[in-house]
């Protein structure tokens, strides 16, 4: 490449960028405007009485100063968006539509969904690309309708496996169908997070809520369309960029406390931290402190099996250097795997660990 390619190269990348940013600027102003008033008709939205509500025992949490709470509020809940900016939409023009392999297509509007016995449901999730240890998870208490009831209003057909649901923005993930008709698990059409309606940032006016399956092929915030079809005939937007179609959340545990490479003084103190495997819960959880033996810690009670659970075990702890790893046991007997796995395709796998130190 000689330097008048380059240079060519280089003004007509800066003139493009300038377009860009004129037309950012100009589509940011008029995103200000629309999201003054969409907060202005989120804060006027009084949510219907559930015909249920979830109760949050106080043995459900211990009293560690840095353990992550049992609930995430709203404001501490993790984000992963494909949208630059976030979709401002007037419930009152919200419609979902449900179609493809069933016997009818199903519309459903902002205030049909809201005239629905709605219920409360506890839920943890989490997102695919969450490192061992990482904190790409919380948990919120939703409200909303079973989505099987609506797939059973459009009568599915036999050999559909999967949904494609699809966001305002473009947005799409692919749900396998068993999940959303499951009667004992609680997927959602989600319209309220922790007693609110659900934040402009998290799906307002409508979002999914699947327990027990990673975000990108469940959690689809605004939410407007619900296409019942086949794995072998429709691809979603992370599967189509080669992420696994189908996204199981991997039994894992995480040390919130101590911190990974502090410092801590020696003598009693408290390991504590929380473990998952929604849909399937949490059974006990084990420590190991350098290599001795695997202790078992104690569990705080669970919200419900779709939730994470927290854990702590005393330790004195004595002068020097350490090592300290997890590892959760779920309802089904299995104990977490100490087998390596990076995010990519279908969840990260390991024991999570930290190192401190320990002074006299």
């Amino acid at each position: 490449m000689d330097r008048s390619t380059t240079r060519r190269g280089f003004f007509a990348w800066t003139g493009a960028a300038v377009v860009v940013g004129i037309a950012a600027a100009a589509v940011g102003t008029a995103m200000q405007s629309g999201s003054r008033a969409v907060s202005a008709i989120r804060r006027a939205v009084h949510l219907p009485r559930p015909l249920n509500t979830v109760t949050v025992p106080a043995s459900a949490s211990f009293d560690v100063p840095g353990l992550s709470p049992v609930i995430t509020p709203n404001a501490q809940f993790y984000r992963i968006d494909t949208a630059l900016v976030v979709p401002q939409i007037d419930p009152d023009s919200w419609r979902l539509r449900i179609h493809g392999l069933v016997d009818h297509e199903v519309t459903l509007t902002w205030a049909q969904l809201l005239a629905l016995p709605l219920r409360e449901s506890a839920a943890t999730l989490s997102c695919v690309s969450n490192d061992v240890g990482g904190d790409l998870i919380s948990t919120a208490v939703w409200l909303g309708y079973p989505i099987r009831e609506l797939l059973a209003q459009a009568g599915v057909h036999p050999d559909a496996d999967m949904v494609l649901s699809t966001s305002i923005d473009g947005f799409t993930a692919s749900t396998p169908l068993e999940t959303l008709t499951d009667p004992k698990r609680e997927a959602i059409l989600a319209v309220g997070m922790n007693g609110q309606p659900l934040p402009p940032e998290h799906g307002f006016p409508v979002r999914m809520v699947v327990p027990g399956l990673y975000g990108y092929v469940s959690a689809t915030k605004w939410v407007v369309d619900l296409n019942v079809t086949r794995f072998a005939d429709a691809t979603a937007y992370w599967t189509e960029r080669g992420w696994a179609p189908r996204g199981p959340i991997k039994l894992e545990s995480r040390i919130d406390v101590p911190q990974d490479g502090g410092q801590v003084k020696a003598g009693k103190t408290v390991i504590a931290g929380v473990a998952w495997h929604p849909h399937t819960a949490i059974t006990g959880v084990q420590v190991q402190v350098d290599d001795g033996p695997w202790q078992h810690a104690q569990l705080a009670t669970a919200v419900s099996a779709d939730t994470w659970v927290q854990w702590r075990l005393p330790w004195n702890a004595r002068a020097g250097s350490h090592t300290i790893r997890c590892r959760a046991i779920d309802a089904s007997g299995t104990v977490q795997t100490a087998t390596v796995a990076p995010p990519a395709p279908n969840g990260a796998s390991g024991w999570h660990s930290i190192q401190l130190q320990v002074s006299a």
